[in-house]
């Protein structure tokens, strides 16, 4: 028990002070400061035991448990995000692809490239490539997911194609790079991995990636490239 506390009393030392520097300076008096003149010289004391008014908290050991704490910190953090699909009734079949997918493609385990081709708000037809992961990290997919907006090609997106304007842009991403004049026609290669994604229907996709052609009532076509990421050794 009496261990316990002494190990909650150190955590609360962590929490509370943001540097080791501002812990000695806690147990360091004035009466201290009068006596000594000199700040450096009184930290130094309470930092070997011989001065302060409170717990002996060596460096090493505040900076191990700053860290663990900030480790805790962010790994809470990290389970408590709550995916932008959960808890919504999806009923179409791209919809419930792109949840199945969510969580993988944020932590990157996963980037799929979806093909969407589809009409604009202005009735023009567009087609294009996303980097789902990519814009995962970019905008909230919770408008979506419920149905107030519809997931569409951007002029910023991997790939894009206003079938009136005949408007054709390309970007690279976080995750691929676009590989567009190619005698096979629009491949990415992936940044983490550097294998080659293949988006010809007739063609394979390539090492540890796949293709999956979906019905969906929401848009005319939809094609989502699943590529799973491994870092070369």
């Amino acid at each position: 028990m009496e261990d316990d506390n002494a190990a909650a009393a150190l955590d609360s030392i962590v929490t509370e002070f943001h540097s080791y520097e501002d812990f000695l300076d806690s147990q360091i008096t004035s009466l201290d400061l009068y006596y000594l003149e000199d700040e450096e010289l009184a930290r130094q004391l309470v930092e070997l035991g011989y001065r302060g008014s409170g717990e002996v908290l060596k460096r090493e050991e505040f900076e191990s448990r700053k860290a663990a704490a900030e480790a805790s910190r962010l790994n809470k953090r990290s389970q408590i995000r709550t995916l932008a699909s959960t808890g919504k009734e999806l009923k179409d079949n791209f919809l419930k692809a792109l949840a199945e997918r969510e969580e993988a493609n944020h932590s990157a385990r996963m980037t799929s490239i979806i093909f969407i081709r589809d009409h604009n708000a202005q009735g023009q037809e567009i087609s294009g490539y996303i980097d789902y992961s990519h814009r995962l990290k970019l905008e909230d997919f919770e408008p979506y997911f419920s149905g107030k907006k519809r997931l569409l090609p951007r002029s910023t997106d991997l790939s894009f194609y206003n079938w009136e304007t005949q408007v054709s842009t390309s970007n690279d991403s976080a995750n691929y790079e676009v590989i567009a004049e190619n005698s096979t026609g629009l491949l990415f290669k992936n940044k983490r991995d550097r294998k080659i994604l293949n988006v010809d229907p007739k063609a394979s996709p390539g090492d540890n990636s796949s293709r999956t052609p979906l019905q969906s009532d929401l848009y005319t076509q939809v094609v989502i490239y699943d590529h799973i990421t491994r870092r070369r050794a």
